[in-house]
């Protein structure tokens, strides 16, 4: 089994910051890519940036120049920092990994995911 847990999320004035976090633990032999998926009210679920093993990096047009992804390898976690944030980035954003397990099998998992809230 693997779980997948996200923190950092919370209410934050627009132009400011937060660093979100997930460490994947559990039966893990290697993940491959990670990634940070987002989803406001009423909307579909939307990805938001992912990367790779070795650090190759996607990102929606809406966060390019403001989200910066990056993942830990030792610590299987990875994080999104997010500056410059606007009201139309307030949804739970969700963490992904693709792990191979210990028995290795492939598969995609999910965190819970965590509230980002931007504000006045």
């Amino acid at each position: 089994q693997v779980q997948l847990v996200e923190s950092g999320g919370g209410l934050v004035q627009p132009g400011g910051s937060l660093r979100l976090s997930c460490a994947a633990s559990g039966s893990i032999f290697s993940i491959n890519a990670m990634g940070w998926y987002r989803q406001a009210p009423g909307k579909e679920r939307e990805l938001v940036a992912t990367i790779t093993s070795r650090s190759s990096t996607n990102y929606a047009d809406s966060v390019k120049g403001r989200f910066t992804i990056s993942r830990d390898n030792a610590r299987n976690t990875v994080y999104l920092q997010m500056n410059s944030l606007k009201p139309e980035d307030t949804a739970v954003y969700y963490c992904n990994a693709n792990v191979i397990t210990k028995w290795y099998n492939q598969d995609d998992y999910w965190g819970q995911g965590t509230q980002v809230t931007v504000s006045s």
